[in-house]
């Protein structure tokens, strides 16, 4: 049996690389994020991600594409219908992308409650 070659991600020449780079973008987060409600169609989607643009939107939806994050429905219809939908491996990433912007809200919830209570008096 061959032997898998070893990932490094901190060598410049690992392939990791790129699907580390691919999971770090901004707009690969919140498309993720966006897309665990389930199945959207292109509009929503860019509705739903506020600030994207069409250009944008297109490219990241390709690249997760072809990553094996998203993927594609398109329906025989005039007009035709596209949908995009999470894989099971971008289901994996929702969990992982998510944790921080629960964390910040969590955080500013509770700073939130601290800023709200009244002094102590003794």
């Amino acid at each position: 049996m061959p032997q898998l070659p070893a990932f490094d991600v901190l060598t410049a020449t690992c392939p990791s690389r790129t699907s580390l780079a691919r999971i770090a973008n901004k707009w690969t987060a919140m498309v993720v994020i966006a897309l665990s409600g389930g199945r959207m169609r292109f509009r929503d989607l860019r509705a739903k991600v506020d600030g994207i643009s069409a250009k944008v939107l297109t490219e990241t939806l390709r690249d997760l594409e072809r990553d094996g994050i998203v993927t594609r429905h398109v329906y025989a219809e005039v007009p035709p219908r596209v949908e995009y939908e999470l894989t099971a491996l971008g289901h994996t990433l929702h969990a992982p992308l998510h944790a921080p912007g629960r964390a910040l809200h969590h955080r500013g919830a509770r700073r939130a409650g601290e800023l709200r209570r009244p002094p102590m008096t003794e």
